[in-house]
C-alpha cells in the first residue's frame, strides 16, 4: 500500500527481522576505487522467474542480455562535492562536515547550511575556517547559528561567509571534497590507498550526471558502470533510455536500528519522472520491459506508480520514503541493474522484494542470501565501487 500524499511509504505485507537482511563480508571485497575502464566490473546475472540462474559476465556484456524495447531509467542527479574540513578559530581544533542541503531562509544575501557536523563541543556562535581538499586554507568560515534535529543528531544550520556573491554550488566547489561513504574511507586508511580528490570526483559521478541538478550527497552507484560504449550497445540493440532525478540524501548512509524492518524510519526524498514520465502513458510502460538503473530509480518509479494508482499527477516532484521490502507489489519496474549492497540495508530488502517468486520455492531473502554467497565465494567486489548485478524478471 502506499500513502496517497506526496510521501509515500511502501508497507511489508510481512514482517522482516532485521537480522534476515545480515551477512558477513571479507573486508578485503570491500571496493576502494572504481573498475578500470569502469565496464570491465563483473556483472552477476540473475532471474526472479529462473531460480537457478546464477551467470558470471562483465558489465560490457549488458546489452546483449536485454531485449529489444526494454526500457532502462537511469537517476541523472549530479553529486555534490558535499564533504568540508576545517578548524576552530578559537580552539584550533578539528572541524568535518557533510552539506545536506540549503536551509530554511538561505538567500544570496546570507547562505545557511543545514550539515552534519562533526567537532568537540560545538554550540552557537562557533566559527570555523574551512580548507580546500589538498589541504590549503581558504576564506570560507562556517558559523554555527542552529542545531537543525529534524535531520538527526549532529545537524546544524551553519552560516556560511567569506565569498561574497556565490552560491552553494560554487562554494562547495571550491572547498568541498567527494561524499565517499564511510566504509571506502576506512577502507582507504587500513590499506594506506591515497586517492587525490580530483580523481574521486570524477569517479563518483555518472557519465550521464547533469551537473546543472546536481543535489545527491551519495552516488547513485549502479550507473558507475555505464560507459559511452555500453550505451552505443544498447541503442543498436534497440534499448530505450530515459531518466528520472531523485537527489540522494544522506540517509542513505541510514543503517537499520529497529530489530523489525517495518519499523525502520526511512528517510525522505524529493524525486521527479523527468524525461522517463513519457514512457508511462495511462499509467502503463508504453514499450517493453523496464528496468531501474539503481535503487533510487526503481524508488521513484514506484513511489510515482503509487502517485498515479491515487489519482494524482506525475508531472511534478513528491518527496518519497517509499520502503519496499517481500511482499511489495512491484508496479511498473520489471528488473534492476544494481550494485551489492551493506548488510542490515533497505537497499538488500528491495533487492530480496524484486527476487520474492510465489511460484518459487525459495524466498526472496533466501535468493538474496544465495546470490551474495556466490559473489562472495567468486570474489565479485561490493558496495558503492564494487560489481554489479542484473536482475532478469
Amino acid at each position: 500500500m502506499l500513502r496517497t500524499d506526496h510521501t509515500t511509504r511502501g508497507v511489508p505485507s510481512s514482517t522482516m527481522r532485521t537480522d534476515d537482511l545480515d551477512f558477513d563480508l571479507p573486508e578485503s571485497l570491500i571496493a576502494t576505487k572504481p573498475a578500470s575502464p569502469r565496464d570491465s566490473s563483473r556483472l552477476l546475472v540473475v532471474s526472479k522467474s529462473d531460480p537457478d540462474r546464477l551467470e558470471d559476465r562483465v558489465f560490457s556484456d549488458l546489452p546483449e542480455l536485454l531485449n529489444r524495447d526494454d526500457l532502462l531509467v537511469f537517476n541523472r542527479s549530479g553529486v555534490v562535492p558535499a564533504r568540508f574540513r576545517g578548524s576552530n578559530l578559537e580552539t584550533g581544533g578539528a572541524v568535518e562536515g557533510l552539506y545536506l542541503h540549503d536551509a530554511p531562509g538561505s538567500s544570496p544575501e546570507r547562505v545557511l547550511w543545514v550539515a552534519y557536523v562533526k567537532t568537540k563541543r560545538p554550540r552557537v556562535g562557533r566559527r570555523a575556517g574551512l580548507i580546500d581538499p589538498a589541504g590549503n586554507s581558504t576564506d570560507v568560515v562556517i558559523e554555527f547559528v542552529e542545531p537543525f534535529p529534524s535531520e538527526g543528531p549532529g545537524a546544524w544550520v551553519l552560516a556560511v561567509d567569506g565569498m561574497i556573491d556565490k552560491n552553494t554550488q560554487q562554494i562547495l566547489d571550491a572547498v568541498g571534497g567527494t561524499p565517499l561513504p564511510p566504509y571506502i574511507v576506512s577502507q582507504r586508511k587500513a590499506r594506506h590507498e591515497e586517492i587525490a580528490d580530483s580523481s574521486d570526483r570524477a569517479s563518483y559521478q555518472t557519465m550521464y550526471a547533469d551537473l546543472n541538478d546536481a543535489g545527491s550527497v551519495a552516488a547513485p552507484t549502479a550507473g558507475l558502470h555505464f560507459t559511452d560504449r555500453v550505451m552505443s550497445g544498447l541503442k543498436d540493440q534497440g534499448v530505450h533510455t530515459s531518466e528520472v532525478v531523485l537527489h540522494v540524501g544522506a540517509g542513505t548512509f541510514k543503517p537499520i536500528e529497529a530489530d523489525k524492518l517495518e519499523d525502520h524510519d526511512m528517510h525522505s526524498e524529493q524525486c521527479s519522472m523527468g524525461s522517463a514520465a513519457g514512457h508511462f502513458t495511462n499509467g502503463k510502460p508504453s514499450i517493453g520491459r523496464v528496468f531501474a538503473v539503481g535503487s533510487t530509480s526503481a524508488r521513484t518509479l514506484e513511489s510515482f506508480a503509487g502517485v498515479h494508482g491515487s489519482g494524482g499527477s506525475i508531472d511534478q516532484p513528491i518527496d518519497t520514503r517509499i520502503l519496499i521490502s517481500p511482499g511489495y507489489d512491484w508496479k511498473w519496474v520489471d528488473g534492476m541493474v544494481t550494485n551489492f549492497h551493506l548488510p542490515r540495508s533497505t537497499l538488500i530488502a528491495m533487492v530480496a522484494s524484486m527476487l520474492d517468486d510465489p511460484a518459487s520455492n525459495c524466498s526472496g531473502i533466501e535468493r538474496v542470501q544465495q546470490i551474495y554467497a556466490h559473489a562472495i565465494h567468486n570474489g565479485y567486489r561490493f558496495f558503492s565501487y564494487g560489481d554489479a548485478m542484473l536482475i532478469l524478471p
